[in-house]
């Protein structure tokens, strides 16, 4: 979502036709984003304010993925929730109790106030044997005003303290993206990746045995690309450059 059809609160030039020609051609999609502050039914309503057309079921998040992740492995436990409505949305809608009593995970999201006295309490548990799950790893998140700390910047404060590495469920791991193929009901040898991230959208697509296309829409430039050791399918400026494929 960010940087392929939206930037900063705005709309990438052409992605609003881009959608129109997706849903025109047939083709099902869904739209990923590793941001688990929001709710699909909160994340379809910010981008119709920005005229672009997608439907709440048509969105999926990172915290979708890390509540799917722990109802498979887990079904109807417990955990202790750092993050916002759209992580504890999720993690309520699988049937999961919000504890800081001996929860069996630890989950962190992306959150926009931080509260000391909650990261201790995440530490101490992670300390005395939770496990420690991350919705993903991005160290950083883009602003009008510049870069802000993210879920990876927190993650590595916790572990830090306790010496306990998180699982991240979101991009890259390639599991977020073979549950989206699940929901899709669609498989790898047909479904296309397009992101703007190298070091997320891309790899995970790989990873994950899918056709890769990276647009420069977003947080890369053609310049980063060769520092990577693998390369996507496909380079383009943007999804405006799709729109003829459709």
């Amino acid at each position: 979502m960010d940087g392929v059809l939206v930037r900063e609160g705005t709309v990438i030039p052409g992605a609003d036709r881009f959608l129109a020609a997706l849903r025109d051609s047939g083709r099902s999609f869904l739209v990923l984003t590793n941001n688990s502050i929001f709710t699909p039914r909160d994340l379809a309503a910010r981008l119709a304010s920005m005229g672009l057309d997608v439907p709440e079921h048509l969105l999926w998040t990172s915290a979708l993925a890390t509540a799917q992740f722990v109802a498979d492995q887990r079904p109807h436990g417990s955990a202790y929730i750092l993050g916002e409505a759209g992580l504890t949305t999720a993690m309520h809608a699988v049937g999961y109790v919000m504890t800081d009593k001996k929860p069996d995970y630890v989950i962190l999201g992306e959150i926009r106030n931080w509260s000391f006295e909650a990261i201790t309490t995440a530490v101490r548990l992670v300390d005395a044997g939770a496990r420690f799950l991350a919705t993903n790893p991005d160290p950083t998140g883009p602003s009008p005003d510049g870069i802000l700390p993210a879920t990876g910047s927190v993650a590595a404060m916790i572990t830090k303290a306790t010496g306990v590495e998180p699982y991240y469920v979101g991009k890259p791991n390639p599991l977020m993206m073979r549950e989206g193929l699940n929901t899709l009901g669609a498989h790898s040898e047909s479904t296309v990746m397009i992101g703007d991230r190298m070091d997320t959208d891309v790899i995970a697509g790989i990873e994950a045995g899918l056709e890769t296309i990276l647009v420069l829409s977003g947080v890369t430039s053609a310049s980063d690309i060769d520092a990577f050791p693998y390369r996507p399918s496909r380079i383009v400026d943007s999804v405006a450059d799709l729109i003829d494929e459709l």
